[in-house]
């Protein structure tokens, strides 16, 4: 440390001199640039003004008096004069000052400087102009105002010649000043900073074959910051001491690393992993062992937040529901094996992008699984870019008339069955094909939704069960799970049962829902007792809600006071229900208060009983997004190879070809780059806010050990 630190001041010197003299080079060739400027309008103006001999003052014609400059050799000696530089954004200011100061009794002229002069101090480039200031008499009061009025804006004074001869030989000679300056300020500054550069981006002399020299101390500062900051959470003089959290199945291991250091020491001091239990306040981070499969889905889980300690994980869930779900949404034969090519790719690809692309390096293993998926789900719904694939044998046969008549046993008598795997080619194209689609997909979404809801309550039991709260499992868990059942899943048994016993005169299911909430006679039953057992289920629904409301805040209510009784009146307890997956941040030293604790409960009721409802509305958005993906695709398909392969031979063989562009630039553009964003998306929100809202609190710390490797390796976001 102590070299580098050497290294770095000897260069850091070595720069402070070089811009010291850089400036001060700078700074010269500026005045020299200057005062050219200053000596070539002065040459300008005097040549201008050469007496003329052509005719006398007296035979000289008013038009010919008037065009002659005022200022000129035969005029300088009866005027005084001042010429310098002045900044050109002050030109206008610096013209008025002077007008006020002399009250009208000055003549300035002044004209820009083409070549903006370069500001030694800051670097940057400032616009300048030069002025001539001529006034009545060489020397007196208004030479003083004139001289103040310039003082005062810093501008800077060169003398002005008495004749244009001499301003034309001064003028020779600066000119060469200022290409000398020039070249030397230009050489000097290149020369040094290539080769500082040079010298910079070599490898060191210890490690040719290493990384440049600058690289090497970057990465060595960073290791000895972090390293520093480390030892400034110990505490103790000669020996250090530090509270440390690690995995537990990682403690034997630890061990015998620090036995095998300790005994390559020679008797010297080592490290040793003591036994003390963590203090009583400490929160335990959290630490989920992840693999290069896992680790993407862990993270779209620790965006929105990271599972306390002990904690059910989403992840573990997330890994099969998120692509399966984004499946039913995107499922598509052809664009499903496009996006499953494009994750083969990134994942055959993977050590390339593992640096210059970490996001996508990441995220290989997520688009492979979402292009499995959305194929499997495309053969489940038998689309190939809109087109049904006959992969079996069709189970209808078309009529003379051109309807179609089943071939199979379509009331489950027992007779044959419907078509073999997933829908039957037959749909495809038919007049009632979109209806029977989006009654079909609108109840799997339904399905698949109060499925995934059922199971986000039995982890809010496992969260429950493992913190051992049997107030949350009973007054919390058990009515939810109950809610849910008796409403949601009654209507999916009816769902299912319109599907295996198929009805003459089907009731609806939303009728009968219907009926079911508001106490009225449904008059459509499914079968005998069908609307007894609605009855019952709706009596435990209702139920229901108030076990959620009012039991628990009286129970955290009279166990604090029990606890205040035994342990004396004014100590402050820790609330040890609201350290667990039902709290309500009211532990850890706080005072128990009762209407902020059953006010929270109101919340939470009314936020489970209305977000059930609308949370089993919003995965209809599965059916929505399945529909307008498959609507697109027909559309696109329809619009450009489907006219061109109408076209009459030979229009047909060439118009083809440009459709086929067209029709695969809008498939890439849409299909493939919208709308497999937008299916991601609702994916997610189906899974932080309709999945994790049952169970996930996300109240955790992150487990992050101390990682030299992490800390030198890029990420992308530098």
């Amino acid at each position: 440390m102590d070299s580098v630190e050497a290294e770095l001041q000897t260069l850091y010197q070595t720069f402070l001199k070089f811009k010291e003299n850089n400036g001060n080079l700078t700074n010269e060739r500026n005045q020299a640039l200057e005062r050219a400027r200053v000596l070539a309008l002065a040459k300008t103006m005097l040549a201008a003004g050469a007496p003329s001999t052509a005719m006398t003052a007296d035979e000289e014609s008013f038009a010919v008096s008037a065009k002659k400059p005022l200022v000129g050799e035969d005029t300088i000696g009866r005027l005084g004069y001042l010429a310098g530089v002045v900044p050109t954004a002050d030109k206008a200011r610096f013209e008025r000052a002077l007008w006020r100061a002399s009250r009208g009794n000055t003549f300035t002229q002044c004209e820009p400087i083409k070549v903006p002069v370069k500001d030694p101090k800051t670097g940057q480039e400032i616009e300048k102009s030069v002025f001539v200031i001529y006034f009545q008499g060489a020397t007196g009061a208004m030479q003083q105002k004139v001289m103040k009025v310039c003082t005062a804006f810093g501008v800077n004074m060169y003398d002005w010649p008495g004749s244009a001869g001499e301003a034309s030989s001064e003028l020779a000679r600066v000119q060469k000043i200022v290409e000398e300056k020039t070249a030397v300020c230009e050489g000097a500054y290149d020369g040094f900073m290539r080769s500082a550069i040079e010298d910079l981006l070599k490898p060191s002399a210890e490690n040719p074959d290493g990384n440049s020299k600058i690289e090497e101390w970057r990465l060595f500062c960073i290791k000895e910051k972090s390293i520093y900051n480390i030892l400034n959470l110990c505490s103790g003089d000669i020996a250090l001491r530090v509270h440390i959290w690690f995995p537990a199945t990682d403690e034997e291991s630890i061990k015998k690393v620090l036995q095998r250091l300790n005994a390559s020491q020679e008797g010297q001091q080592g490290a040793f992993l003591g036994d003390s239990a963590p203090q009583a306040y400490s929160k335990p981070p959290t630490y989920i062992r992840t693999n290069e499969y896992t680790e993407g889905w862990q993270e779209i889980i620790n965006t929105y937040g990271i599972p306390k300690y002990q904690e059910a994980n989403p992840a573990l869930l997330t890994i099969v529901t998120f692509p399966f779900i984004f499946g039913m949404m995107y499922g598509d034969v052809g664009h499903g094996t496009l996006l499953l090519l494009a994750g083969v790719w990134l994942v055959m690809n993977a050590d390339s992008l593992r640096y210059s692309q970490p996001a996508l390096f990441m995220a290989r293993y997520m688009v492979l699984s979402l292009g499995i998926f959305a194929t499997y789900a495309g053969f489940m719904y038998n689309d190939f870019f809109s087109v049904g694939l006959q992969l079996f044998d069709t189970r209808w046969t078309k009529q003379a008339d051109g309807s179609y008549t089943p071939n199979f046993d379509s009331k489950n008598e027992g007779g044959p069955g419907p078509y073999p795997f997933g829908m039957d080619w037959a749909w495809s194209g038919a007049d009632n094909e979109l209806l029977f689609q989006n009654s079909m997909k609108m109840k799997l979404s339904v399905l698949f939704g109060v499925l995934q809801m059922v199971v986000g309550v039995l982890l809010r039991w496992s969260n429950a069960i493992y913190e051992k709260s049997m107030t949350d499992f009973i007054c919390e868990c058990l009515p939810m799970m109950v809610f849910m059942l008796c409403f949601f899943g009654w209507m999916d048994v009816m769902i299912l049962y319109k599907w295996v016993n198929p009805i003459d005169n089907p009731p609806s299911i939303i009728n009968s829902l219907i009926c079911m909430a508001m106490g009225q006679e449904d008059k459509f039953p499914f079968w005998d007792g069908s609307v007894e057992l609605a009855k019952t289920l709706m009596k435990f629904t209702v139920a229901s809600v108030p076990i959620m409301l009012l039991p628990k805040p009286f129970i955290l209510w009279y166990q604090h006071s029990k606890a205040q009784k035994s342990s004396g009146d004014h100590i402050v307890l820790e609330d040890v229900e609201s350290a667990g997956a039902g709290g309500h941040d009211h532990g850890h030293g706080e005072e128990f208060e009762f209407g902020e604790v059953f006010i929270h409960q109101i919340i939470e009721t009314i936020e489970f009983v209305l977000g059930t409802v609308s949370h089993t509305a919003s995965y209809l958005r599965i059916w929505a997004l399945s529909l307008a993906h498959q609507q697109l695709s027909l559309v696109f398909f329809q619009k450009t190879l489907t006219m061109g392969l109408e076209m009459s031979f030979p229009t047909n063989g060439i118009v083809i070809y440009f459709m086929f562009a067209a029709w695969f630039g809008v498939t890439l553009g849409v299909l493939l780059g919208m709308d497999v964003l937008e299916c991601f998306l609702h994916t997610l929100r189906l899974h932080w806010v309709e999945f994790q809202s049952k169970f996930y609190k996300a109240e955790g710390l992150q487990f992050a050990p101390y990682d030299i490797k992490k800390l030198v390796t890029p990420t992308g976001d530098e």
